[in-house]
């Protein structure tokens, strides 16, 4: 599958789960999509579609009752103006991927 570079968004995913069966389960969905930048936060840059993908997966692995997953949908301008202080990590994707 091509991916043309402005299909993408980017998104920081955020998660507090409680059982660490499910978190790690969650974790190893969003390391597929994207990197992790702090323990429970990751950039990723998605198409919409995936995006959705992303969401119902996680969604059947976490308790709706005690977890909680935000998705925050980076726009240019504000992933242009991201200031970060110490070790850097982040995400970013070529112009076309080939998969």
């Amino acid at each position: 599958m091509l991916h043309n570079r402005w299909l993408l968004r980017m998104y920081l995913i955020t998660y507090d789960i409680v059982k660490d069966k499910n978190r790690v389960k969650v974790a190893k969905i969003l390391l597929d999509y994207g990197v992790r930048v702090q323990y429970s936060v990751f950039e990723s840059d998605m198409t919409e579609s995936e995006l959705k993908m992303v969401i119902q997966i996680i969604t059947e692995r976490i308790d709706p009752e005690t977890d909680s997953v935000r998705v925050y949908n980076m726009c240019a301008g504000c992933e242009q103006k991201i200031i970060n202080i110490g070790v850097e990590k982040s995400y970013s994707t070529p112009d076309v991927i080939a998969v």
